[in-house]
């Protein structure tokens, strides 16, 4: 009987006020997002948790947290929209390749690398489409995934804890560098050892991340201390300029300057680095839906990934 309670009760606009507070963490930026005011928010949460005959919401002044139930109904309200859209499109509600939208989470590291000629070729065979790009952090790159927020990630394998309900697919393994600018004196230096490397300011990835997790590895291995002279950043703009107009050693997968090793505007010093492989892959919910444009895009980046593979690699000594 709870069942077919819950299943006359319930409606699309219970889901769509659930995923709203989940997605924005916040009652009053999903009543922004849904256009409406956040009493009635707060009421149609009500009824929802009413209906489900359970909380959803751990609710603070900072905010609004899923609880475990909540997590649980996040992933099935999610297939259920998808589903809607599986139907819609099955009878050709929205044939036009002008509606097509690809929301896509990517790693900066790997985005700088794979998205542009990614894109180019996507391009080709679906010009009109709109494409969204979210670049983050592994971990929040993973909370958008979850809470609908993209359609797929381009990012790394996570703690198990964090990888409930995703799927991940290989696509290469690659390696840490220590990249500098073409004129930089370790350049001109025979056997480069990270001693040298660290007596130089250093450029990394914040705390909390893969990358910088194996460069701290990758130094106390060497009995080397992580040096205060450091910048951390996740932008890799910024971390390009700053080797490219000072001194800095920057500690990142060769794949994200390919261009400028290719072209000696910056180079990889001849270190070992062994140890530090990332596995780089797409990132899935394992009961959406995935759309075919959505799945178009992925196959493209599977072909990219395939024909670079052989020339991603780094100094293994």
């Amino acid at each position: 009987m709870e069942k077919d309670n819950f299943r006359l009760r319930i409606r699309l606009r219970h889901i769509h006020c659930f995923l709203a507070i989940a997605q924005e963490g916040n009652l009053g930026k999903a009543a922004e997002r849904l256009r409406l005011t956040q009493p009635a928010i707060s009421k149609t949460l009500a009824e929802l948790e009413d209906i489900a005959g359970c909380k959803l919401f751990e609710r603070d002044r900072q905010g609004a947290r899923l609880t475990p139930r909540g997590e649980n109904f996040r992933r099935h309200a999610l297939g259920v929209l998808e589903a809607l859209d599986a139907v819609s499109d099955s009878i050709g509600l929205d044939p036009r390749p002008e509606g097509a939208v690809v929301n896509i989470g990517v790693l900066p590291s790997v985005g700088a690398d794979l998205m542009p000629p990614a894109l180019a070729a996507f391009r080709r065979s679906h010009p009109q489409a709109r494409v969204a790009i979210r670049t983050a952090a592994n971990a929040p790159l993973l909370d958008m995934l979850k809470g609908g927020e993209v359609d797929f990630v381009l990012g790394r394998m996570a703690d198990p804890q964090m990888m409930v309900g995703l799927s991940f697919e290989l696509l290469y393994v690659e390696p840490l560098a220590l990249l500098v600018r073409a004129t930089h004196p370790l350049t001109a230096a025979a056997g480069v050892s990270l001693a040298d490397v660290v007596a130089y300011p250093l450029v990394m990835a914040p705390p909390g991340t893969v990358p910088r997790h194996h460069t701290e590895s990758l130094l106390q291995a060497h009995a080397l201390e992580l040096p205060l002279h450091r910048t951390e950043t996740m932008s890799v703009s910024i971390a390009r300029q700053i080797v490219l107009q000072t001194e800095a050693v920057w500690f990142a997968p060769s794949g994200t300057v390919r261009d400028d090793l290719a072209a000696g505007t910056l180079q990889s010093l001849p270190v070992g680095t062994k140890g530090t492989e990332e596995p780089v892959g797409l990132l899935q919910r394992s009961d959406a839906a995935m759309g075919h444009v959505a799945a178009d895009f992925i196959r493209v980046l599977r072909d990219m990934a395939a024909s670079r593979r052989p020339a991603l690699t780094g100094h293994s000594g």
